[in-house]
């Protein structure tokens, strides 16, 4: 079974759901409108339900989406390029998997090819590829820098993640404005602090902002 196959859901590597009918998804938007106290039967409200499985359609897309095949395409004319390669503040929309609240910020990439090097947009698509899915950040992180690491077969991967949770600044605590910092460092950029320190005054250290 494709674990991309639109018509399913992949939540982890060893579980496959299968998605629900549309009119399934829609009842249950339903059921929701009725236990918040509101009538989904009023004018304002009849049509939410279309609505809202329409965005979450687009909201979650990454589920049916393959970062792995995004990755395929590669260039190998780079004259013997070897340096770090970053594309960094690349703005995300990811969903908190514990709340459904919105997850909004920027991620950084940087690697050190080998012999080839990939397409930057195809890095602002992976990084699409895990953020459209119900997230926790440590794991986006974490699952963006395996497949780099693992299809491009680089020296060296780093990705920094920086997000706003809106479960804690629009509900619980409501601590609006506070960011979380993720990384995962790979290859030469685990091992080489210097390499590290390259990378971050790239980015411009999310750490030291405001020091």
């Amino acid at each position: 079974m494709n674990v991309y196959d639109p018509e399913i859901l992949a939540k982890d590597d060893d579980l496959i759901v299968e998605r629900p009918t549309r009119a399934q998804a829609e009842e249950a938007v339903r059921t929701l409108l009725r236990w918040a106290g509101d009538d989904p039967n009023r004018e304002g409200l009849m049509d939410t339900p279309r609505r809202v499985t329409e965005a979450y359609g687009e909201w979650f897309r990454g589920y049916s989406a393959d970062p792995v095949d995004m990755l395929q395409r590669t260039f190998g004319e780079v004259e013997g390029y070897d340096e770090m390669v970053v594309l960094r503040d690349i703005r995300y929309e990811s969903y908190c998997e514990h709340h459904m609240a919105p997850i909004i910020g920027v991620a950084h990439i940087g690697y050190i090819p080998t012999d080839r090097v990939v397409g930057i947009s195809k890095l602002a698509r992976v990084v699409d590829a895990f953020a459209k899915r119900l997230q926790v950040q440590e794991k986006m992180t974490a699952q963006i820098a395996q497949a780099l690491f693992d299809v491009l077969e680089p020296h060296g991967v780093a990705v920094m993640i920086e997000g706003e949770h809106h479960c804690m600044s629009t509900r619980g605590v409501h601590k609006p404005g506070v960011s979380m910092v993720t990384s995962k460092m790979l290859g030469s950029f685990r091992d080489d602090l210097e390499l590290r320190k390259e990378f971050l005054s790239v980015i411009g250290n999310p750490v030291n902002r405001g020091s």
